[in-house]
């Protein structure tokens, strides 16, 4: 049995926070039932360019493996009838919507404990269900400038940038499902649910870690560092070499003693040097880098990664993400794994970071959009085929529309 097959989620989902969240969890086993609104055409992560078609795109399939799926119009009778069933039998009501929505909807805790008095109830959002900006749309590039990450970082002489990846949308969905564990632990144990108010910007808020400490006790003002360096440690940044970049890290003294010696400088790490310690590293930083960026360009990377790495001195290289799918250890750990897809045919993706004991996770391509339908009203629910005929003629599970997103705001809630 995998670790979380006792786990049944529904989830209203969609696009990367909330379906990343998920991912890992449907990968330990986990029953996750994705809920898509067939007036929009489904999550509009099926849509999103540049390799997509129809209904098809390899950014669901990053997102959506080993889910089921499930047409459900919730803004019906109908489809609210079904959405109360799946509810009576599931652990977890997952969303990715905005602040206010949740409420709206009706699938807070309040609303749904007369059904099922264990279900938790996670709501990953923008801003939070409370607090003056729970109604507004929450995108990681806007909580990126909003929590301070986009002002430290680049260089000092540059404008704010961005990090390359989503980080506050993928730290959200972790700690979206870090939320959802604990709820259900809590939910067995005592028997009673739960709302999990999850929200990107406390997250993002939230990983400001020690500068904020720093700041709030000592009035610490963070800024940019030349070439990534830390803040704090010296030296530990990006260093350029003959032929490329390299990243080069002293975070404990017996690292910059190594590296003195291999730089073809050992007094620089005696007693009494300038540099013998961490705090006077850190006050003649300037000196030093000068010196040490002198030094790094006349060889090439390769040839000093040898030496570095020979002394067990922390560093590594600069990669693009085709070196960096190519590294050795990259095929050592397994992550990347494959599945098969109707229309892409055999996907390469990556594997969930998530270990739980040595049996590997096994990976099924994400659903067509209501590919589960005869499971999770059959198998799941258990309709007859009457009450089923008048759920459909109702309009529980849609109209056939042509493929397609509707407009929706950044997190999921039809305009």
């Amino acid at each position: 049995m995998t670790p979380l097959a006792d786990i049944r989620i529904i989830a209203v989902e969609q696009y990367g926070a909330g379906p990343f969240g998920t991912v890992h969890l449907a990968d330990l086993g986990a029953e996750v039932i994705k809920i898509e609104d067939p007036r929009a055409g489904g999550d509009v992560g099926r849509y999103v360019p540049p390799y997509a078609a129809d209904e098809d795109s390899l950014f669901f399939e990053t997102f959506n493996r080993n889910k089921r799926s499930l047409s459900l119009d919730l803004t019906t009778d109908a489809g609210r009838e079904v959405f109360e069933k799946l509810v009576a039998v599931a652990d977890v009501v997952y969303s990715n919507l905005r602040g206010d929505v949740p409420e709206k909807m009706r699938i807070r805790y309040d609303d749904l404990k007369h059904i099922n008095p264990r279900i938790v109830c996670v709501s990953l959002t923008g801003f939070g269900m409370t607090g003056p900006r729970r109604a507004e749309p929450g995108y990681d590039y806007i909580l990126q400038g909003l929590a301070g990450w986009m002002e430290l970082t680049g260089e000092p002489d540059g404008p704010p940038t961005k990090s390359g990846l989503s980080m506050v949308d993928y730290s959200g969905g972790f700690v979206a499902a870090i939320s959802l564990l604990a709820g259900v632990h809590a939910a067995r144990r005592d028997g009673v649910g739960m709302d999990c108010d999850v929200s990107l910007y406390d997250t993002a808020i939230s990983m400001l870690t020690y500068p904020a400490t720093w700041h709030l006790n000592a009035g610490f003002q963070p800024t940019r560092t030349h070439h990534s360096a830390h803040p704090s440690l010296v030296p530990f940044q990006v260093f350029q070499a003959k032929d490329g970049w390299m990243v080069v890290g002293c975070a404990k003294e017996k690292f910059w003693t190594r590296l003195a010696d291999v730089v073809g400088h050992p007094e620089w790490a005696a007693a009494g040097s300038p540099y013998g310690t961490f705090g006077t590293r850190r006050d003649n930083r300037d000196e030093l880098l000068a010196e040490l960026e002198q030094i790094f360009r006349q060889r090439t990377v390769d040839e000093w990664l040898t030496q570095l790495y020979a002394a067990a001195i922390p560093c590594g290289p600069i990669n693009d993400v085709p070196a960096a799918l190519a590294e050795e250890h990259t095929a050592a750990r397994d992550l990347v794994v494959t599945t098969e897809h109707p229309r892409f045919g055999t996907v390469q993706q990556l594997a969930s970071p998530v270990r739980v004991g040595a049996e590997p996770p096994a990976y099924r391509r994400a659903p067509q959009r209501n590919e589960d339908f005869a499971t999770v009203t059959g198998d799941i629910l258990g309709l007859d085929p009457q009450t089923l005929a008048d759920l459909t003629a109702a309009g529980a599970f849609g109209t056939p529309r042509s493929p397609g997103p509707a407009a929706t705001d950044s997190e999921g809630a039809a305009r």
